[in-house]
């Protein structure tokens, strides 16, 4: 479509919608004056926007008809980048009227993706990454996976996967974006498919690359509840510090909900509170019965409160005072003493501690203990030990002066 059809339409929407009228004229002047930076900015801007969306005047969607009659008209002129956002944010909009019919949604992102080389490594995996999860929406309103198209998601993310390692890493700029897109889609996928350990891992990436402000608060919500579930019920996920610590922004959005529990049950389990656990699940027994997730996993995490509950009380101890007694032990964990055996087993099976057990004299001996993100006051305690640390290498250091001649 050439500049003047496409100058034409933004008239046309100007009249048709006098309090958009502004709007529409910036971008009639911006395209005139071939300010095609600007032109994607406030584009991108206005699309971003649900709230601005509008009809043409044959009914249509304004953000399609804007994205066909000017935004295509000049594609090529403009960041790669910013153009598949734009087209995913006319793809999401298209969905929002008619969440039974994906096709034309669907239809924007493919034929975008038709034009890869042009687009580049960045814009295409964006493209890819909001296509796979505009269908993943769609399954989940229709109320039924379609086995096929999960598996082109599947291969497609393996694909980006490799892309997304060449691209220049960083929490901010443009990459950002890309790898923000690349992990809500895993994640997603995941939480259709699983398994919850999966989820979690894709979970705390794209968090890591996403700012919670670009999120409404049902989906901080949403996010926040399937990582507590996925935390606490995947195979293989000990470090509960990652949620509880240093992704608190997030577990915020729970406070005041009916899911505010969860937030409890995280900070138990990171501290290997067994006490703390027995409380919680007492309390919210019935909110516990809600999620199925937890009642088919609930041996696994018992035995991960349990194991925490070692590894914390390792932890807690000085290097020099790393031999434990399975009397002891079986008082922090709440189980049987003849039971504490299996337990450092397990322990040292999943390499969570490394030592060696003592089963005559009923002791343990550990020389390691899972690396693990603190919290304030574990980090005073870790400081307090550094310091008395460095106080003894200064005695030694000044008995060694002292009683070694110099030759």
């Amino acid at each position: 479509m050439s500049n003047a059809a496409a100058l034409e339409h933004l008239e046309g929407m100007a009249i048709l919608h006098p309090d958009m009228s502004e709007k529409y004229t910036e971008l009639s002047s911006m395209l005139s004056k071939k300010l095609y930076h600007q032109l994607t900015v406030a584009t991108l801007d206005m699309v971003s926007s649900q709230a601005s969306m509008r009809q043409t005047a044959e009914g249509g969607n304004g953000y399609l008809a804007l994205y066909d009659k000017v935004v295509l008209s000049v594609d090529k002129k403009l960041n790669q980048l910013a153009l598949a956002r734009i087209a995913s944010c006319v793809a999401s909009s298209l969905i929002l009227e008619n969440t039974t019919d994906g096709v034309a949604a669907k239809a924007v992102l493919e034929n975008l993706l038709e034009k890869k080389d042009r687009l580049g490594a960045a814009a295409s995996l964006y493209a890819a990454a909001k296509l796979g999860l505009l269908t993943l929406a769609l399954m989940e309103r229709l109320g039924a996976m379609d086995q096929k198209a999960l598996e082109q998601i599947k291969e497609t993310s393996k694909t980006n996967k490799v892309t997304l390692g060449e691209l220049a890493d960083g929490a901010d700029g443009d990459t950002a974006v890309v790898h923000s897109a690349y992990y809500e889609c895993a994640m997603t996928y995941r939480k259709a498919v699983g398994p919850p350990e999966a989820y979690y891992r894709e979970a705390i990436q794209y968090l890591a690359y996403t700012s919670l402000d670009a999120l409404s608060s049902q989906k901080r919500i949403e996010l926040a509840t399937d990582l507590c579930v996925a935390a606490l019920t995947g195979e293989g996920v000990y470090n509960f510090g990652e949620v509880a610590h240093n992704n608190a922004a997030i577990l915020a959005a729970l406070e005041g909900t009916p899911n505010h529990w969860l937030v409890k049950l995280i900070h138990a389990s990171a501290d290997g509170d067994v006490q703390g656990l027995d409380k919680i699940t007492t309390e919210y027994a019935q909110q516990i019965q809600d999620q199925p997730a937890l009642l088919n996993r609930a041996v696994l995490v018992k035995e991960k409160i349990t194991l925490l509950a070692l590894v914390n009380m390792v932890f807690q101890r000085k290097p020099s005072d790393r031999t434990l007694i399975f009397k002891d032990i079986a008082e922090r964990i709440q189980m049987p003493e003849d039971q504490v055996e299996l337990v450092i087993i397990r322990a040292l099976s999943l390499g969570l501690i490394k030592g060696s057990m003592d089963q005559v004299d009923g002791t343990v001996h550990v020389t390691w203990v899972m690396p693990r993100v603190l919290d304030n006051n574990q980090l005073t305690d870790l400081a307090q030990r550094f310091g008395e640390w460095a106080v003894k290498v200064s005695k030694t250091k000044e008995f060694m002066g002292e009683h070694i001649p110099t030759f």
